[in-house]
């Protein structure tokens, strides 16, 4: 006939196991009858119209502004103020010979716009120069184009 599997530690184990499942019910128990709250009711907060938290629920009887969906304005609303058939002017911030294209900044907007060799009707641009340009719609935003100096 075969030994008992159960040995000392198994039983230890066991012990210490059913010891701090009683240990447990017994903090549970104490919890329950030391609590002054009423349950999930008094944990709830409510927040009013101004962001400010309060005990007791909003007033229903308040009028409430409707606001319809179309309203809603969801991510970055498109730049179209920008008038397209004026003059600009500003300021050449940096230009590249060798390449061939550069930047130009807008003196009402300070906007920076791109401009390329192509769109300068007469002469070189250099830093710093005083010039007028219009806007044209690229690939990748808005490009300077017919670029004089001033």
């Amino acid at each position: 006939m075969g030994r008992s599997q159960e040995t000392f530690s198994k039983k230890e184990k066991e012990k210490k196991r059913l010891k701090k499942r009683k240990d447990k019910a017994l903090k549970r128990e104490e919890r329950k009858s030391n609590s002054v709250g009423g349950g999930l009711d008094s944990m709830m907060a409510y927040v009013d119209e101004f962001g400010q938290i309060s005990s007791s629920p909003p007033d229903e009887t308040v009028k409430k502004k409707e606001i319809s969906a179309e309203d809603i304005e969801i991510g970055v609303p498109k730049r179209e103020d920008i008038p397209l058939d004026f003059k600009h002017t500003g300021k050449v911030i940096f230009f590249n010979d060798s390449k061939g294209f550069g930047f130009i900044k807008d003196d009402a907007s300070d906007d920076k716009y791109f401009v390329h060799i192509n769109g300068i009707i007469d002469g070189e641009l250099k830093e710093n120069d005083k010039v007028s340009f219009e806007l044209e719609k690229g690939m990748k935003g808005m490009n300077a184009v017919r670029v004089q100096k001033v």
